[in-house]
């Protein structure tokens, strides 16, 4: 199937998990996570009518914006950022949904100030307490929060996770209910409700993760195809 058609596909399961969880479909959007797919994917994703596209590695990212891959959509960076590579992507992201720690939500604050703009961000969380992923843990997250109001340079919108890989049917639904809560409760608490954004579920999981309550969906295999891994 094109990936036009597979954004359809996409598009009717989130509108009937959204209303199956009493949602309004209308309130989610649907990043297309767009690794090791080229310009001419993403433009299709973008007529298609894809509301994002999301970017995993800067030297990609940055090819494709030369080649204008995401004209007509606005651009999220998703992946791991490490802080040597944060001028690259700064400016260039409408959003950037990994900012895991506040040493890098200090370089962001640097670059954006540098370049006299304010970086949309969401925090992320490592919800499965893994080794292998970054963010912060639940116990880190509101204090983090809590330092990140008082970034100049840096505007806040809400949170992000990957929850460990589940093994069974809807394992992963209880880790997206924790980050659910406490999306609910920082936004409450320190940010006057104004959280917009809860980035959560990939291709295999994310109408659990609408159920939870996810704002954001972030969609590659189930859109792109699954991606060629060169060994």
């Amino acid at each position: 199937m094109s990936i036009a058609e597979n954004i359809g596909r996409i598009r009717e399961r989130m509108n009937a998990a959204a209303l199956a969880a009493g949602r309004d479909p209308a309130e989610i959007l649907l990043v297309g996570a767009s690794k090791m797919n080229g310009a001419a994917a993403c433009r299709e994703a973008i007529a298609a009518g894809i509301d994002a596209l999301g970017e995993n590695r800067v030297q990609e990212m940055t090819a494709k914006l030369a080649e204008h891959a995401y004209d007509g959509a606005p651009l999220h960076f998703i992946g791991h950022l490490q802080r040597n590579k944060v001028r690259q992507v700064v400016g260039k992201a409408a959003l950037i949904q990994s900012a895991g720690s506040l040493e890098l939500l200090e370089e962001i604050r640097r670059q954006a100030e540098k370049q006299g703009l304010v970086q949309d961000v969401l925090l992320e969380v490592n919800i499965g307490g893994e080794e292998s992923k970054s963010g912060f843990s639940p116990d880190e997250l509101y204090p983090a929060a809590e330092a990140a109001r008082t970034f100049p340079g840096i505007r806040v919108l809400g949170l992000m996770t990957i929850p460990p890989v589940a093994e069974e049917s809807h394992g992963n639904l209880p880790y997206f209910e924790k980050v659910s809560k406490l999306y609910v409760d920082i936004s409450r608490n320190l940010y006057d409700n104004s959280f917009k954004y809860l980035s959560m579920g990939m291709s295999d999981d994310f109408e659990d993760a609408i159920a939870a309550g996810a704002t954001m969906i972030r969609v590659g295999s189930a859109i792109f195809g699954h991606r060629q891994y060169q060994v």
